[in-house]
């Protein structure tokens, strides 16, 4: 990416949007504070929208600049760091003593930690997909749960042992290197199949109808698809590949009589470079 300094300026439109953001974490914070947790939650879900936003318009302008990265990256960490992480210890992770507050620093934590690689490796990793959990979906889900159990049971403040489990499995999913669509090579302006209009139709109806209770399964969902394709690409590795552990000098006379065939076997230890030496002697 081309270095611009800044006494050149700034592109004024990608970075107001990224200060819209900010401003929604800020605005999250504060009502976490002052106890009104459904405006926090939802301020949250803004500084998504934003987020999203902000990158999209820079690339289809192409205003991409070092500058909009690290704004961007110190926006999210408030946003989608501590934001989250002051909300789940004002609405509940309180009532745990010391290990609510440690919870959620170990989110806020990871946080932090995810951002500062992805700054790190933002020209070599795949376009396609992160590594790890985003940072919008991870706080999604905490601000989905608080949504939702304030749908459920109202306002009250109640002792969540989800909630407390929460900071301990998003928090390593985001530093992990489980990797999760990115949807940027969907473009809108490219034919797409019918029906995924359809799904993506049914997806606002689904959402609409249920607005304090259907964010946190979408997120949930999301979350829950990097590990399962994960596995799914595991089984398919391993069932693409035959191992074989056998006696070497067999395979070896049964190579010389044409019974076994080596390069569709793959074998375990020091055994096979042992084997490719001597044919390679017995060769010459």
């Amino acid at each position: 990416m081309k270095k611009m300094p800044l006494s050149k300026g700034i592109i004024l439109l990608p970075n107001l949007i990224t200060t819209l953001s900010l401003f929604c974490g800020f605005y999250s914070i504060i009502h976490s504070l002052n106890g009104d947790f459904y405006y926090a939650a939802w301020a949250i879900y803004c500084a998504g929208f934003f987020d999203l936003l902000d990158g999209r318009i820079a690339r289809m302008t192409r205003t991409q600049s070092d500058f909009g990265v690290e704004y961007d990256s110190l926006s999210d960490l408030s946003s989608f760091g501590l934001a989250p992480s002051i909300l789940l210890y004002t609405w509940t992770l309180f009532n745990f003593g010391r290990l609510g507050w440690l919870a959620a620093f170990l989110y806020f934590a990871c946080t932090a930690l995810r951002l500062a690689r992805f700054n790190v490796q933002i020209n070599s990793v795949e376009k396609k997909s992160f590594q790890g959990l985003p940072t919008p979906a991870s706080a999604g889900i905490v601000a989905g749960l608080i949504l939702l159990y304030q749908s459920l049971y109202g306002t009250v403040r109640i002792e969540s042992h989800l909630a407390l489990a929460i900071p301990f499995v998003l928090g390593p999913l985001m530093v992990s290197n489980i990797r999760y669509r990115s949807f940027k090579d969907f473009d809108l302006r490219n034919r797409q199949s019918f029906y995924l209009l359809v799904l993506l139709v049914a997806s606002i109806t689904v959402v609409a109808l249920q607005p304090d209770i259907m964010p946190f399964f979408v997120f949930g969902c999301y979350v829950v698809s990097g590990p399962v394709e994960e596995f799914i690409m595991l089984l398919r590795r391993d069932g693409s590949q035959v191992v074989v552990e056998a006696d070497p000098e067999v395979l070896k006379r049964g190579k010389k009589l044409g019974r076994i065939r080596t390069p569709k076997i793959s074998l375990i230890g020091s055994d096979a470079s042992k084997i490719a030496e001597r044919d390679h002697d017995g060769d010459r």
